[in-house]
């Protein structure tokens, strides 16, 4: 039986078998729209570096997908054509950012083949909040804006390759037996604390906010995994999530990540808008399994050698075929390699290069730790330094 919470303030539930209902986006001070609508062809236009388009199926053929219920997902990288995807060849592309945002949503939507996507997870690496703003109108011009989340990266990878700067990557996740539900807790009055001066007032807010944010969304039975992405880097990101942890319990499959935490760039989106000092919780749900691993490392090797570990755990502990991965990984970690493709290839000596992949560098990570600073008992952490390896499978 589904359980629905008192209040389900900013929540919507999607569920591919019923019609979708969907309430006015949200609006006040802290939210800046997406301006998704707005004229496209007078933005100036921008170098968008190393840009790709890597299409990914969330299983192994067309009839295998049909037969399962029909994951799609599609990571595009912004200003990309229909090139190629061997990392070494990405190529520069000339396009304003909001077109562009418009044209890799677009190649999202006509490889989704016409499933109308439940989620879509968006990671974006650029400089100041006016790119960051164009992009976001660019992908919700051809998107629902309202199933439009995800946060502001430090680059992002796929099965395709890695991308640095002036980057973005969309994932959309829908179709049959796939369920959804998304909440946002706006400010959470921490962005300008900082631990050596306000730990107890920062821990308090963030797990006071963090059991909010839980209790706004609506529960089924067969809820999966809970996807967190917050104005709160590491060690904050733990806070917030100690307080989901009560409402849906230590056991339950959790990952995610913190925004980019450089000034001007901590931005979190929810249904096609930029928020700061905010969290934004997606909970998926369905017939379908996850397997989790966490993995801690900082110089080059180690990096190389935990992708390789974290990634073989995961994959013993899923059950069935892989059909998709999600990867939330510290930006510290790809700071130390000296070649930033060694971590993914390590992970892919594993999983196959063919196995769908939306994986985001991050400022803080969410999910099994590897530290002995934690709790053993925790089963599930918001921590650092971390690769965040979840397989999704059937």
């Amino acid at each position: 039986m589904t359980k629905q919470p008192e209040d389900l303030g900013q929540v919507e539930l999607w569920d591919p078998e019923t019609a979708p209902r969907w309430e006015p986006a949200p609006t006040g001070p802290e939210g800046q729209p997406g301006a998704a609508g707005q004229a496209l062809d007078d933005a100036p236009i921008r170098e968008v570096h190393r840009a790709t388009v890597a299409g990914l199926w969330l299983g192994a053929t067309d009839r295998a997908i049909s037969a399962l219920g029909t994951w799609r997902a599609i990571l595009a990288a912004l200003g990309a054509g229909d090139g190629p995807t061997d990392p070494a060849a990405l190529r520069p592309a000339l396009a304003a950012l909001d077109a562009a945002g418009r044209k890799a949503a677009e190649q999202l939507r006509a490889r989704l083949n016409g499933t109308e996507p439940a989620v879509v997870l968006m990671a974006e690496c650029f400089e100041d909040e006016g790119d960051k703003s164009r992009c976001l109108a660019g992908v919700c011009s051809v998107l629902p804006k309202d199933r439009v989340f995800g946060l502001a990266t430090y680059g992002s990878f796929s099965q395709g390759g890695c991308l640095d700067a002036d980057s973005a990557a969309l994932a959309a996740i829908g179709g049959d037996g796939v369920g959804a539900a998304a909440a946002m807790r706006a400010k959470l009055g921490v962005a300008d604390l900082t631990m050596e001066e306000h730990a107890d007032e920062v821990a308090a807010r963030l797990r006071s906010a963090g059991a909010e944010l839980a209790l706004k969304l609506p529960r089924r039975d067969d809820d999966r995994l809970l996807i967190l992405m917050a104005d709160a880097h590491s060690p904050k990101n733990g806070f917030l999530v100690e307080g989901v942890q009560p409402v849906f319990g230590a056991e339950f499959p959790m990952t995610g990540g913190s925004a980019n935490k450089n000034a001007g760039q901590t931005f979190v989106y929810y249904r096609g808008r930029m928020y700061t000092d905010a969290a934004v919780a997606v909970l998926l749900s369905g017939d379908f399994k996850v397997a989790m691993s966490g993995r801690q490392a900082r110089d080059n090797a180690m990096v190389i050698a935990t992708a390789m570990s974290g990634a073989s755990e995961a994959r013993r502990k899923s059950e069935g075929e892989p059909i998709g991965v999600l990867a939330f990984n510290c930006a510290g970690r790809k700071g130390k390699l000296d070649n930033i493709v060694d971590e993914l290839e390590a992970m892919q000596s594993v999983l196959g290069t063919q196995t769908a992949m939306f994986g985001v560098y991050c400022a803080g990570e969410i999910g099994p730790p590897d530290t002995p600073q934690t709790p053993t008992a925790a089963r599930i952490a918001g921590v650092g330094w971390h690769l965040m390896v979840t397989i999704i499978s059937r």
